[in-house]
């Protein structure tokens, strides 16, 4: 006996011979089910169709507005936090970065006038509320405001 003809019956299974009489076991509907789109030639149906009825997609409802592509995300600081400083230290983004006040060294810094300031300091920051400046100008304060990213602020570092 020579080794090319060796031959295995497993792992070799008969295709279904489909539509051949009802004496097959697989005749008058060939395994299709019974009628309807999918019993038809092809049977294929698209993705989300749902057999004439408005598809789940088209009921939502669309969504309203936009996506701001200008949008700026700031780290918020209260005025009440600023009370860890000491008098007349200049304040502003890697200060507040190392008492951990904001968390990201990359993202802009917004000055808010919550809380109540008890000294007095010099905040560089990129954005300041009104009650914010005057919260830091009563205690005889400074509020640099510095707009990074525009024509103003390269100016100014130059």
């Amino acid at each position: 006996m020579q080794l090319l003809k060796l031959s295995s019956k497993l792992g070799k299974k008969r295709r279904k011979l489909l539509g051949r009489g009802n004496g097959s076991g697989r005749g008058t509907f060939s395994t299709r089910g019974g009628k309807g789109q999918s019993a038809r030639s092809g049977g294929k149906i698209r993705p989300g169709f749902e057999g004439g009825q408005t598809p789940m997609l088209r009921r939502m409802p669309k969504l309203k507005g936009f996506k701001n592509p200008n949008y700026k995300e700031y780290q918020v600081v209260n005025v009440g936090d600023l009370n860890i400083f000491d008098n007349n230290t200049e304040v502003n983004r890697e200060t507040l970065l190392a008492k951990n006040l904001v968390s990201k060294k990359n993202k802009p810094v917004k000055l808010l006038g919550n809380g109540e300031l008890e000294k007095t300091l010099t905040i560089s920051v990129e954005k300041a509320s009104a009650s914010a400046i005057t919260a830091v100008e009563a205690k005889k304060g400074k509020v640099i405001v510095t707009r990074s990213g525009t024509s103003e602020a390269k100016a100014e570092q130059a």
